[in-house]
């Protein structure tokens, strides 16, 4: 009988998998050993996924980055998405979610599966809408044994996390309806699984089927991520009733997946404002019992179409900063489109800086050491070596080529007035501590 990374922890059993996670993450093997037995560091590693690099995501470790990436019912060919993915791993992504909806989602996500390298996570309610839509002629018509079937068959696949809405009850959307919403429900599973729910009048399959979807996840080593249907949408709906009402919800599923020896990570929010990020990541923390934590941004902002990678940056140093264990990036195109391969890079590199900024807070090994080594580069002069430590090395070596005559010294900014050459030729300063 497989048994998942948490049931190997608890049984004193190191994998293969914590070998490699604790030798790259600079971490005592033991003490990752604990941490994955407890829940505070999730390896997502579907024992399907043959040529997957494993990461780990949580206590300790460094701020992991997502990069969303599939098809749609206006661009369905899988194609592009496997040159997205490529450009996300090339970028330093750890993890891909294949969130297609397009008329061919068994092939996509085959294919993804078939060449990242990363993990993937999937959000199994998009095909049994897409499915249900095909079989019945509408959303609401949706079974619970379409929903099971569905992630039975992604969890078969290889899909490493998924992200299953079981928060949502009729309690949480009712208290959404009596206290009211700008933006109501932006999360579009979270808008499937609401509409089916009001539709039928029953509760939210997911969660009352909830061990049955334990029984797929220990099957085949999915971790569950828990996802946030109620999500704020803008910030005037952050931190509500309904947001903290599904939340508490949450925190009662971690501890049952861990009881059933399940890892689980947690999504969180959405559009906050700056001021309230400390204490959407306290929260959780504390319901959630210290399970990982996946945040997508928050964007401190709305504010910004077309820059919404920068607003969702800032929010996601802040929410790293303090306690977040995994970003999910947003691109330029975020409300506006489709990504292209470009919105992706930049989606991927902007939350990578926004990762590395809170790991020099967090003490993360070796991020500290990452930027003295460019600060002692910088002051030799030495551009080669900045450009092997740039986040961006590509970007970085063809922006100087651009705009620098070959073989000077200094840069064009400055040019013969350089403040760094000045004081290495008259200070005779050094770049080393006394």
């Amino acid at each position: 009988m497989t048994m998942t990374q948490m049931q190997s922890a608890r049984a004193g059993k190191i994998t293969d998998e914590m070998k490699i996670v604790a030798q790259e993450e600079k971490m005592d093997i033991e003490t990752l050993r604990e941490r994955v037995a407890n829940g505070t560091i999730a390896i997502c590693a579907n024992i399907n996924h043959q040529n997957l690099h494993p990461y780990g995501v949580g206590e300790g470790l460094c701020t992991k980055v997502n990069a969303n990436i599939g098809t749609s019912s206006a661009f369905p060919d899988p194609a592009p998405e496997i040159e997205k993915l490529n450009v996300a791993i090339a970028s330093g992504a750890h993890s891909v979610m294949d969130l297609s909806t397009g008329n061919n989602i068994d092939a996509s996500r085959q294919a993804i599966l078939k060449h990242s390298t990363v993990m993937v996570g999937t959000v199994p309610i998009y095909q049994a809408t897409v499915d249900a839509i095909k079989a019945h002629g509408a959303v609401v018509k949706m079974t619970e044994e379409d929903l099971l079937h569905a992630i039975e068959k992604q969890a078969k696949d290889g899909a490493d996390f998924m992200t299953i809405h079981c928060g949502v009850t009729m309690d949480v959307i009712n208290r959404m309806k009596a206290e009211g919403r700008y933006m109501d429900v932006v999360s579009r599973g979270g808008s499937f699984i609401t509409g089916w729910m009001l539709y039928n009048e029953k509760n939210n399959p997911l969660y009352e089927r909830y061990d049955d979807i334990l029984d797929i996840c220990a099957k085949y080593d999915v971790t569950m991520s828990l996802g946030d249907g109620l999500r704020p949408g803008c910030l005037a709906d952050a931190t509500d009733h309904a947001q903290i009402q599904e939340l508490l919800n949450l925190g009662g599923l971690v501890k049952r997946a861990w009881d059933r020896g399940v890892q689980v990570m947690v999504e969180g929010p959405g559009h906050v404002p700056f001021d309230q990020i400390a204490t959407n990541m306290k929260l959780q923390k504390s319901i959630c019992h210290n399970a990982p934590f996946y945040v997508l941004g928050p964007l401190v902002t709305d504010i910004a179409p077309g820059y919404d990678h920068i607003t969702a940056a800032i929010g996601g140093t802040m929410a790293a900063s303090c306690g977040a264990d995994f970003l999910c990036y947003v691109t330029p195109a975020e409300h506006l489109a489709l990504p292209n391969v470009q919105d992706v890079k930049d989606g991927v590199i902007v939350t990578r800086i926004a990762a590395h900024a809170a790991d020099i807070v967090k003490n993360v090994p070796g991020a500290k050491d990452w930027d003295l080594n460019m600060a002692k580069a910088r002051k030799k002069l030495d551009w080669e070596e900045q450009m092997n430590l740039s986040i961006d090395p590509q970007t970085a070596r063809q922006r100087r080529a651009s705009r620098n005559p070959e073989g000077t010294t200094a840069c064009s900014m400055c040019g013969d007035y350089c403040a760094v050459e000045i004081v290495n030729k008259y200070l005779g300063a050094t770049i080393e501590h006394c």
